[in-house]
């Protein structure tokens, strides 16, 4: 019982260094548990709501649409749960200018339903639910009605099913009709779509856009008043997918399962298939339309026989009384009237030449006549030519047939493909990947601090382990004394930290999260595993320094630990041989370089600790002054032009004419700018249709003129770039990159988040949905946005072969066609406030879909997300700061204080007292802040690497500024501890503490 008691009163004396291993092991905790149960939470959430909504698991894509035929064959598929057949069609409308929106069927086997948030689900014709985006950019509201256009026949689906001839002979499908959709509709509905959870108001909605490739709204429409039997996609779920978190490797390997399966000989059996369906088809009509033509010429030939005879009997008629006339005058004139008589009762029989003769006479002699025959025989040669044409015709249409219908492509698409979904999945990651990093920080200064704290209470204790040990007391028993307050201190601390760490930074990450991305259902919870092995990683670390500590202390005999530990031998530094120094410096200057360089482990855990604070604080200012500069070093350095002003491709002409009357322009360059995507190429062949399976971003494809090509330097900086190491990346000189026909230049953002480099492939998809295998030529420094400049040769090149036909909604090919410039990249006059307006009053007019002024860019960007990261960071590093430096400050105290009542008996004044002890330790924090402050480069430059997010690249910028915040603050903490720690040297009594321990 007097070992217990003695063991708590050791613990009540002892109660700082309590707090000091509590406050840090709350510190590691929290940052080791807040951070990853923020984006666990997020991830959980999200998952579940996946799940409610039935987001497909896969989604097959086909360039000649889907028919009864696919969806069975995919049905059939090993692993597939449920196969959902999807209709939807384009249309326009206006909204301040010409608007497009994608009316989507609400599907009826409960995948990819849209979320309810007001009003109630479409159910009859001509109801619609929109997206809050609508909402928000219209003004409208439930009850509105809005009346729509669907685009024009080449946006249909069928359009990959026909090679529409003058004469109509040339369809290869009767069969199969394209989605359509009521016009007149009514809002009934506010929905979220599951294949986007981006927040309207939020970080995306600022800094994106829409070009004319991808539509600015969707519809959700009941199947009530949709017609059409050709499906744009089928939706698939898959077996045990729902089981796996959406966002682990393991659901990833499931449905990476069906998708080899799909991609395998059913996808290879229905291309052909479908191929040959459009074969069949077109031959039918082919067929049908050589026997429609064989009843038209048979009926007009019919009408022409009937003329013909008709006119050849009156003919005929004239030439038999005509005959007749003649014979009856002849016999006039004979002797034998009964004769003639005779011959007057009887028509002379004519031989055919004489008849014909008189036929052609009679026709020469009568106009009338004469046109009538002409007519008839216009009418038959006009017949004849028409028949060999027509048949010409039909014959070629035979022969070409087989080449005028391109072979088949599906695609194969998982999650990853969906934008919406990459990017919250990055941008998650991203922050997790820091939540991994920092705690490893807090762990190792949470040792090096519990072993400087808990040897030194050994230390103090050590006669009496002696005594205790001499009496019989088993060294673990007198060792658990140290472990068991070492033990409660984390137990504590940790439980504290848990506190913090589910609920506190959970709850701030959430609601900076929520900003960016709606997240129903989203709520805290606890992860019991994790939290006891976050508590227990911290209780290992710091009970073995403890047992390191007992262990150092108790391999002594019980006699050598009774008596006083020797002093330390003196010895010389190396100041010491440096003279001209040395003999100039003044005594206490000479005694606090010894002290500071003779106690090398008091040196390198002050130095260590304080150098991995300030290291901290350095990397969490890196990663804000890396966010800020974004904006700057984008819109002002990389953009060189003012202005991008993007419209539809039939208001190109009139948007060019508007821009250039108003006379803000100083120079332009014309392009074609779309929304499309950069996937990785695999292993296969570039037509391996998987998109996603090894990465995919979302891209903003820039097709430049022929005649242009150099002068796209003058609009965007162009500096070819190449991986380097610890967050850099070497950047070539300004203007050595040139943009030619060998393959395209994607922007570092992009090819950092993708590891893609010069002469790497991808896979480019462009805003028709045409998939092309490119070559990348070069990768250009870019921070924001996923820029691919390609040239128009080798955009002809990539996608306007025969065999390019769209995946989805099938916007018209552009085979042999020169392509519409349908943006303007543009410097402008004036002044930075002049050139925002103009953007603004630009987006006002009905042919521009959308101006982007580089100035209000550049002044507005911001990264919510992060910077709330970076803020929790800095704070948690500073707090960890002040604890580490008030544990070093009262362990250095607890050392000396023999020291320091000697200098009192000596004379010294309390002040001066504080300034000696005080001295060193703002000698070993400037150390520790001169170590830390590359170190914290460092460690920034190796975290950036880590933060792959969709549309963003790092580059690390530390500004001056930050490095003085750092040393100043960490210099601050240090003189906040100096007033915890000057009462502490004011209270040693010198004669109690000079008494002898014997």
């Amino acid at each position: 019982m007097a070992f217990v008691k003695d063991m708590l009163r050791m613990w009540a004396h002892s109660w700082k260094r309590f707090i000091s291993i509590a406050m840090i092991t709350l510190l590691g905790v929290a940052v080791l548990t807040g951070i990853y149960a923020g984006c666990r939470d997020a991830f959980r959430s999200t998952d579940r709501f996946f799940d409610a909504q039935g987001l497909h698991d896969v989604q097959v894509l086909s360039t000649a649409g889907l028919s009864n035929g696919d969806i069975a064959a995919l049905r059939k598929v090993n692993g597939v749960a449920k196969v959902q057949a999807e209709r939807s069609q384009e249309v326009t409308f206006d909204l301040d200018g010409r608007k497009s929106a994608t009316m989507q069927e609400i599907g009826t086997n409960g995948i990819d339903q849209p979320y309810l948030q007001e009003g109630r689900m479409p159910k009859k014709a001509g109801e619609i639910a929109v997206t809050r985006k609508f909402i928000r950019d219209s003004g409208k509201h439930i009850g509105s009605r809005l009346t729509v256009t669907p685009e024009s026949a080449s946006s249909d689906t069928s359009d990959t099913n026909d090679t529409n001839g003058a004469d109509g002979t040339n369809e290869t499908n009767g069969t199969d009709e394209a989605p359509s959709f009521p016009t007149k509709l009514t809002i009934v509905g506010v929905v979220l779509d599951p294949q986007n959870l981006s927040n309207p108001d939020g970080y995306s909605a600022m800094t994106s856009f829409r070009s004319t490739a991808t539509t600015d709204y969707t519809f959700f429409a009941p199947s009530d008043g949709v017609t059409g039997t050709l499906y744009t996609s089928a939706t698939l779920l898959v077996k045990g997918a729902a089981a796996e978190s959406t966002f682990d490797e393991s659901y990833e390997n499931t449905v990476k399962q069906v998708t080899d399966r799909i991609d395998g000989t059913v996808k290879t059996d229905r291309q052909k298939a479908r191929r040959q369906e459009l074969l069949d088809a077109g031959n039918r009509k082919i067929a049908d339309a050589r026997a429609e033509a064989d009843k038209k010429f048979a009926d007009a030939q019919s009408q022409i026989d009937a003329n013909r005879q008709q006119f050849n009997q009156q003919v005929d008629q004239i030439v038999s009384m005509q005959a007749g006339a003649a014979a009856a005058g002849a016999a006039a004139n004979g002797a034998n009237a009964g004769a003639a008589a005779a011959a007057g009762a009887t028509t002379p029989q004519l031989d055919e030449t004489t008849r014909e003769t008189m036929r052609e006479t009679i026709i020469a002699a009568s106009p009338e006549l004469t046109q009538a025959k002409q007519q008839l025989d216009q009418a038959q040669s006009q017949l004849n030519e028409q028949k060999a044409s027509t048949e010409q015709t039909l014959k070629t249409k035979e022969n070409e047939l087989k080449t005028s219908i391109p072979q088949v492509r599906w695609y194969v698409q998982d999650r990853q493909s969906l934008g919406g979904f990459s990017a919250l999945k990055s941008d998650l990651d991203s922050i997790q990947s820091l939540g991994n990093a920092f705690p490893i920080v807090f762990l190792l200064v949470a040792v090096m601090m519990s072993l400087t704290a808990m040897a030194r209470m050994v230390e103090e204790d050590r006669s009496l382990i002696g005594t205790y040990v001499g009496l019989g007391y088993g060294r673990l028993a007198v060792a658990s004394r140290y472990l068991l307050f070492a033990l409660l201190a984390c137990l504590i601390g940790g439980g504290l930290g848990l506190i913090a760490g589910f609920l506190g930074i959970p709850a701030f990450l959430l609601v900076v999260l929520q900003g960016m991305y709606v997240m129903p259902g989203l709520r805290l919870e606890y992860d019991w595993l994790y939290g006891s092995l976050g508590i227990a990683l911290f209780v290992v670390g710091v009970l073995a320094a403890t047992i390191y500590a007992c262990v150092q202390e108790m391999r002594q005999t019980p006699a050598a630990l009774m008596r006083p530990k020797a002093p330390r031998a003196g010895s010389r530094i190396l100041l010491e041989r440096i003279r001209p120094v040395w003999n100039r410096m003044g005594f206490l200057g000479k005694v606090t370089a010894r002290n500071i360089f003779r106690f090398k482990s008091r040196l390198i855990m002050t130095v260590g600790g304080v150098a991995g604070c300030t290291a901290l604080i350095v990397c969490g200012l890196a990663i804000n002054d890396t966010v800020a500069d974004l904006g700057i070093k984008q819109y002002r350095d990389i953009y060189q032009y003012d202005l991008m002003v993007v419209s539809d491709d039939s208001d190109a002409s009139a948007m060019r004419t508007k821009v250039a009357s108003d006379g803000r322009v100083t120079s332009s360059l014309d392009v074609r700018i779309e929304s499309g995507d950069l996937t990785v190429a695999g292993s296969g062949d570039g037509d391996s249709g998987k998109a996603g399976s090894s990465g995919s971003e979302s891209i903003q494809l820039v097709a430049v003129p022929e005649k242009h090509l150099s002068n796209l330097g003058e609009m965007v900086t162009l500096q070819p770039v190449s991986s380097g190491i610890l967050g850099t990346s070497g950047v070539g000189k300004t203007g050595s990159l040139k943009l030619d026909d060998d393959g395209v230049i994607v922007a570092q953002s992009a090819a950092s988040a993708l590891g893609v480099k010069a002469g790497s492939k991808v896979r480019l998809t462009n805003g028709d949905g045409v998939q092309a295998t490119a070559k990348v030529s070069a990768v250009n420094r870019n921070l924001i946005g996923s820029d691919v400049y390609v040239s128009e040769t080798y955009y002809a090149k990539l996608f306007d072969s025969k065999d390019a036909k769209n995946t989805k909604n099938s916007k018209s090919s552009k085979d042999s066609e020169a392509l519409t410039w349908n943006a303007m990249l543009a410097k402008l006059s004036g002044s930075d406030a002049s050139q925002t307006d103009y953007a603004e009053s630009l987006e006002e007019d009905s042919s521009v879909m959308k101006a982007v002024s580089c100035a209000h860019m550049a002044d507005s960007f911001k990264f919510d997300l992060m910077g709330a990261v970076v803020a929790l960071i800095v704070a948690l590093a500073g707090g960890l700061a002040l604890v580490v430096l008030f544990t070093l400050a009262n362990t250095n105290v607890s050392e000396r204080v023999r020291e320091m009542a000697t200098l009192k008996v000596l004379g010294f004044f309390d002040r001066e007292v504080h300034h000696y002890v005080n001295r060193e330790m703002m000698i070993l924090t400037v150390m520790g802040v001169i170590l830390g402050l590359p170190l914290g480069r460092l460690v920034g430059g190796m975290l950036t690497m880590a933060l792959n997010m969709p549309s963003l690249y790092f580059e690390v910028e530390v500004k001056p500024l930050s490095y003085v915040i750092a040393a100043v603050a960490t210099m601050a903490f240090a003189l906040l501890v100096q007033l915890f720690v000057n009462p502490v040297l004011d209270r040693i009594d010198p004669i109690s503490s000079l008494k002898s321990v014997e």
